[in-house]
Parts: structure tokens; sequence; C-alpha cells
């Protein structure tokens, strides 16, 4: 399996299992297909609304309005919206069991959804190509835009199957990475843990560190015990003891864990 190997704060890499071309291709598929699906539906719902109003009246003209808005806006949307509120999956990706993440582990800024959804032109120009192919379009303008839109897509393939990341054209753009994952969505959500209130703190100048340096804890403590790696655990615990001036004979599974617990008290009491 290919992986991405993301640098942290101590410079020490972690890695996430790279989205695979076919996971990516079935994402774009299912999402395709809801969106053609939503289409279909609200055209539906809009013929069945107008039908019997008389062309060129108010009451027309106003179903007409609600109806455009009703299927572009959301049609538009979609990805922008799902990466947002779904914590950077889509219903295809989701599905598909992948996530967007940035370039640092976590879950993408707004800024950097909104470039990935800017560059996914080429995915709307195809939707809407298929759209017109349906209802007979032939226009010089219609081939154009076909040309064009697969063109993009042939550009996005080579991109995902030669950059070091794996990434399209949007997410070099947007510094994002697509990656698969079965239940974590990035470091941020995982930080917070439940400390008793009687808990004593062990290491207060866990404060010395930052957010990004928490996180990055985190991170490194998922990575390794889920590859079993001790050696990754070990570096980055030597490396904060330097930081911090700890001593201590603590295994570095349990002292990466006792920072993070420390953290959690100190900063919610």
């Amino acid at each position: 399996m290919s992986t991405i190997h993301i640098p942290t704060s101590f410079n020490i890499s972690i890695t996430f299992p790279a989205a695979a071309f076919h996971r990516r291709l079935g994402a774009w598929f299912i999402d395709t297909a809801v969106l053609i699906a939503y289409i279909y539906v609200m055209g539906e719902i809009y013929t069945g609304v107008t039908r019997g109003l008389d062309y060129g009246s108010k009451a027309r003209e106003f179903w007409e309005g609600i109806g455009l808005f009703c299927i572009i806006v959301p049609f538009f949307c979609y990805h922008p919206f799902c990466e947002l509120v779904f914590k950077g999956q889509s219903i295809g990706k989701r599905l598909m069991k992948l996530r967007v993440i940035n370039d640092r582990g976590g879950r993408p800024s707004v800024s950097q959804v909104l470039i990935r959804w800017i560059i996914r032109t080429t995915d709307y120009m195809i939707i809407v190509i298929m759209i017109s192919g349906a209802s007979g379009g032939r226009s010089p303008q219609l081939l154009m835009q076909a040309g064009l839109a697969f063109a993009l897509l042939t550009a996005d393939i080579i991109l995902v199957n030669v950059t070091a990341r794996h990434q399209r054209l949007g997410d070099l753009l947007a510094h994002t990475l697509l990656i698969r994952t079965t239940q974590k969505a990035g470091i941020e959500e995982t930080i917070f843990q439940h400390v008793v209130d009687t808990y004593t703190p062990v290491y207060p100048q866990v404060m010395q560190l930052s957010d990004r340096d928490i996180n990055a804890i985190k991170n490194i403590l998922d990575s390794a015990r889920r590859h079993h790696d001790y050696n990754l655990a070990e570096r980055a615990a030597n490396k904060i003891k330097a930081h911090l001036h700890i001593e201590t004979d603590m295994s570095p599974y349990d002292f990466l864990e006792i920072l993070l617990k420390d953290y959690n008290y100190l900063t919610t009491h």
C-alpha cells in the first residue's frame, strides 16, 4: 500500500495510507451519481410544480427562479459543503473510506476547501456535458468544452499517479491530501481526551508546547501504535524530553500518553 509521509514539528515524519486510484474513481462516480440523481429529482419536482402555469406569468417566473436556485446552488456547493460539514468527506469519499486532510495531517481550512472546489471545474463540466449530450446537444461550443474537460481530467489522472503525495491539481494548489481512513479524520479531532477532575498532572512543562506540537504528538503516538513502530515513539519521546528538560524512565508510549493527558487537564481546568 502506498503511503504519504507528513513531517511534524519534531522533524519526525508520520505516515498516512494514500488513497488508491480505484477508490478515488469510485468516490467520483458515487458523487457524480448523487448529483445527477439530485438534478433529476429536483427537475421532476419543478415540472410538477409549474405544470399548468401559463408561460410568462408571474407565478411561473417565481417558481422558475426558485427552481433554478434549488438546483444550481446545491449542485455547485455540494463538495465544499460536504468537506466542511462532514470533516473532509463527501458521500462518495465516505463510502470509499477516503478523507481530505491538510498537508500537516489535520482538517483542511475553509480557504483550502474552496481552492479544491474551484479546481473541480472539470467535474462539473463533465456532468453538464453528459446532461447536454443526453438532451441531444452537439454544438461546437459543447464539443470544445468536452475536449477541455477531458484534457483537465487527464492531467489530474496523471498528477495523481506521478506526484509523490498522489495529489491532483486542486490538492497541489490547496496544499491538501486525500488519504484512506477508517475512522479518524485528522489529528485535531483526536487530541482531546476525557480526564477525571482528580487527575494530577505529571509534566506541567507540557504547556510550553504549542497546539501544533500537541497535535503532532497525538498523531505520532497513533501512528506508532498502528504500525507497532517503537522507534518512532522513542524518537519523539527523546526529542520532547530534551526540549522540556524532562528525565524519566517511562516507556515512550506511556510518556507520550501522559503528556496528552496533562495537556488536556491543564487546558480545561
